[in-house]
């Protein structure tokens, strides 16, 4: 009987380790601002960010607010790796000389862009011949900086040309349903063998 909740265990720790649900999304997101950029300023400026990693079709979408900015918009990108994670400078490591269509010459606006990380044109050249040479090296460089805090998101202007806003992206993300069923359901099977072994 024992060796029965065993399998059971087994089984359930392969379906779950094996499901695409299970590490598929990965969430990052960040609060802009002018007191979190390098220098500091006083900004009145604000905004958000997500950025959602698929790990299995290899693709990142990049979501944007912001608004009270004093200067113009003249580029937006994420930078990494710095060398603390949560403070410092870095260089740019997605597109030059901007995102792809981010709003430019205003002081509010919104974005929404999907990138292929498999494409040379979702970096910026310098970062893939830093790390790896290659566009497969540059992907898991930029998802390790990511997860490590070593990323942030940057909004620069033309009163600020090193950067009006920005924020270090953090990981939101959550355990998907199906991975959770799969949990709940071998957390019931271990309390019902239990209860069976004790009787």
């Amino acid at each position: 009987m024992k060796s029965k909740a065993f399998s059971w265990v087994v089984l359930l720790f392969a379906l779950v380790s094996a499901s695409p649900a299970f590490a598929a999304l990965i969430t990052y997101t960040a609060t802009l601002d002018g007191p979190s950029e390098s220098p500091v300023n006083a900004s009145p400026g604000t905004g958000s960010a997500s950025v959602d990693i698929d790990t299995v079709l290899n693709t990142m979408r990049v979501q944007a607010s912001f608004s009270g900015l004093l200067g113009n918009t003249t580029a937006s990108h994420i930078h990494a790796p710095t060398a603390v994670a949560g403070t410092g400078t870095a260089g740019i490591a997605t597109t030059t000389p901007t995102f792809t269509g981010f709003p430019l010459g205003v002081t509010a606006g919104s974005y929404d862009h999907l990138f292929d990380l498999t494409l040379v044109s979702s970096y910026n050249p310098s970062f893939i011949t830093a790390h790896g040479g290659t566009v497969a090296s540059a992907e898991i460089d930029l998802l390790a900086y990511l997860a490590d805090g070593k990323a942030y998101f940057n909004i620069h202007t033309n009163v600020f040309p090193g950067g009006e806003i920005r924020g270090f992206l953090t990981s939101t993300s959550v355990p998907e349903p199906s991975t959770m069923l799969l949990l709940g359901s071998g957390i019931i099977v271990l309390i019902g063998s239990r209860k069976k072994f004790n009787k």
